[in-house]
């Protein structure tokens, strides 16, 4: 089977992410049902981009951008990251995933100041809730397994059952 894969553009290196496989579409179903049930006024979108890194010369299409509803109506295909309140990336199964997702990525978000990066982290069966961004990484990064209750910090304010996550990985 052939995977499919889109272009990112990560501080200053252009970068292959895999197009989500059916797990990792039902782990991001299943946070914006919870998102959506507690925040309905927010949307975790899935397909925007995002203009990210230093001077903007980053481009990321995350996994969910949480935005207040209707924050990019008239964006084009690189959104500005302003009213973004958390990002979320799903970890893939692939040789990129752990510099991507765990190193390049933190790094762009937090030195665009995306107020909380969430990696679900398929590999490591854990989610890692990185909050206040200072410069070129976030401060405080929280690691739970599956499993656990996650609160994800202001201004997101929502708390997520990890239970279901283990329910799509290998």
């Amino acid at each position: 089977m052939r995977e499919e894969a889109r272009l990112e553009f990560i501080g200053g290196r252009l970068g292959r992410k895999v197009w989500p496989d059916g797990p990792r579409g039902c782990v991001v179903q299943r946070l914006t049902r919870s998102c959506l049930s507690q925040r309905p006024e927010l949307w975790l979108d899935s397909r925007q981009g995002l203009g990210v890194g230093r001077h903007r010369e980053g481009r990321a299409r995350p996994d969910g951008s949480l935005v207040p509803s209707h924050a990019f109506a008239g964006a084009g295909e690189w959104a500005d990251p302003a009213p973004v309140l958390m990002v979320v990336e799903v970890t893939s199964y692939d040789s990129d995933t752990d510099r991507r997702d765990r190193v390049d990525k933190p790094r762009a978000y937090a030195e665009t100041g995306i107020p909380v990066y969430l990696l679900v982290d398929r590999e490591t069966c854990e989610v890692k809730v990185h909050s206040r961004p200072d410069g070129g990484r976030y401060e405080t990064v929280q690691t739970l397994p599956f499993g656990k209750e996650v609160v994800l910090p202001e201004p997101v304010g929502i708390s997520l059952d990890t239970e279901p996550l283990k329910n799509w990985v290998r």
